[in-house]
């Protein structure tokens, strides 16, 4: 029985605007890529239904839905400078968010071990009553509250690793304590959210993790934050679901940032993620795709990517190797955020899988 799921739906290339940088050819070249390997025929494949509305309606208001469909069926148009909608955008969004779903019904029905969703367009900039940032509805989000409301689960880890803030799916769960959400982003940098002291509110305060990074952070950075950080947070919220934000605009090659992470760096977060989901919550890990703009790191990020969800024993495909020069320090920041969110100070020890 295959061991990992995906959703993926050709109707996405519905979506599409020449020359933006967030347009079709980002996941087809990733499917094409995955199709030439062969790994899909190991692939549960799951149908991508619209998402139902009521469970849209948990994130987005009423209002903003209708604005969506309205301006769908006009023809489209901007909603802002950067985000553009076609007839058949609000059709395509439905099926990202419906693709999601049903990879998480199939993980937490125990049909697989894990899954991941190649929709588009991607979400974790759309805010509750707005899309911005090429993303129209919240799409992890939809997915976490659907696992609370229909699969009775308690609290989830949202784990964003693109390069980009996650505002829209800060703005979700800044006052709720049965989200935590942990991000790792370029600072200052677009959509301009994701300072350290932005840690939610009320009884959430604590529950909204930010790790603003300067420019050049890279595969030894990243994966010091996930174990000194990430890690021993975790540990403490006790998740029972953890969803990944997957955005691969952090690498080294990516027009749109100043990162210098590796696919091989990427797959260890990944790994990490894995065997922190085995330890807390029976191996309940969810991917969904959000940026990545350069073709190539991008297709072979989810290549490697689904090896590793999938238990092959295939080394990460990652024919680009390191960024050159070096890595920026981050170890006074670090120390920073341990301290400003009373992370423990225990030595990272190796999670077992």
């Amino acid at each position: 029985m295959p061991r990992t799921a995906i959703a993926y739906d050709a109707f996405h290339k519905h979506h599409t605007r020449e020359g933006h940088p967030e347009n079709q050819r980002r996941v087809e070249e990733s499917w094409s890529l995955l199709q030439v390997d062969g790994i899909v025929s190991r692939l549960l494949h799951l149908p991508s239904a619209p998402a139902p509305q009521d469970a849209i309606l948990r994130v987005h208001s009423r209002a903003y839905l209708d604005r969506l469909e309205s301006a769908a069926l006009l023809g489209g148009g901007h909603l802002d400078a950067d985000t553009y909608l076609g007839h058949d955008s609000y059709q395509a969004a439905l099926l990202g968010a419906g693709g999601l779903l049903n990879v998480v019904d199939a993980v937490l029905q125990k049909q697989v071990d894990n899954g991941i969703s190649l929709g588009r367009p991607p979400g974790h900039h759309a805010l509750p009553n707005s899309g911005m940032g090429f993303c129209l509805l919240s799409n992890v989000s939809i997915a976490a509250r659907w696992a609370q409301d229909r699969h009775n689960v308690g609290r989830v880890l949202i784990v964003d690793f693109d390069v980009h803030h996650g505002n829209g799916t800060q703005e979700v769960f800044y006052r709720d304590p049965s989200v935590l959400f942990f991000s790792t982003h370029q600072f200052p940098f677009y959509p301009g959210t994701g300072a350290a002291q932005e840690t939610g509110e009320g009884r959430a305060d604590g529950s909204n993790i930010n790790v603003p990074l300067p420019a050049n952070v890279g595969d030894q950075g990243y994966l010091s934050i996930f174990q000194q950080l990430l890690v021993p947070a975790a540990r403490l919220f006790r998740p029972e679901l953890i969803l990944v934000s997957a955005g691969y605009d952090a690498h080294w090659l990516d027009p749109l940032a100043n990162m210098h992470l590796s696919i091989t760096g990427y797959t260890r977060l990944l790994e990490l993620l894995m065997a922190l989901a085995d330890e807390l919550c029976h191996g309940r890990l969810v991917v969904a795709l959000e940026g990545g703009y350069h073709i190539g790191a991008l297709s072979h990020s989810v290549l490697s990517a689904l090896r590793l969800l999938s238990h092959s024993h295939q080394p990460p495909s990652d024919p680009f190797g390191p960024a050159p020069g070096s890595e920026r320090d981050i170890a006074p920041l670090i120390e920073k955020l341990r301290r400003l969110h009373h992370i423990p100070d225990e030595p990272y020890y190796s999670l077992g899988r």
